[in-house]
């Protein structure tokens, strides 16, 4: 079950590479070029959101059905099996999120580099007359 964690991990980390390669300057030519390729990968990578959804319904209910260590009969072992869970469930949680909220901040990201795009040349078209 660790492979979905792995690959999440791996998908969030490039989708925060993406979104700062997309907000540092660069050339007007180029950072076209990117961002029309990054338009072009997102409707496929969509994937992302309905992965990171599923994975978090897991969480909740893995979370609603964990076995309670909170009596005294429960060993120091047991407790602290218990509260590593809580905290690997709340890191993923963090990721799932974190996977969703990058994934739509590149998309809004390369929404708004084109429609400022367009608006150039509106605004070029309007000199030329």
């Amino acid at each position: 079950m660790a492979l979905q964690w792995i690959i999440l991990t791996y998908v969030v980390a490039a989708e925060a590479a993406i979104a700062l390669l997309l907000t540092v300057p660069a050339p007007k030519l180029l950072k076209k070029r990117f961002v029309s390729l990054i338009s072009f990968i997102l409707q496929p990578c969509l994937f992302v959101v309905p992965f990171a959804s599923f994975q978090l319904l897991d969480l909740y209910w893995k979370n609603e059905h964990r076995l309670m260590c909170t009596s005294e009969i429960c060993t120091a072992a047991e407790r602290d099996r218990y509260e590593r869970s809580i905290y690997k469930a709340q890191g993923n949680v963090i990721l799932c999120v974190a996977a969703c909220f990058l994934y739509w901040s590149i998309y809004r990201i390369c929404k708004f580099y084109n429609e400022i795009q367009s608006l150039e040349e509106v605004e070029k078209r309007y000199k030329d007359e």
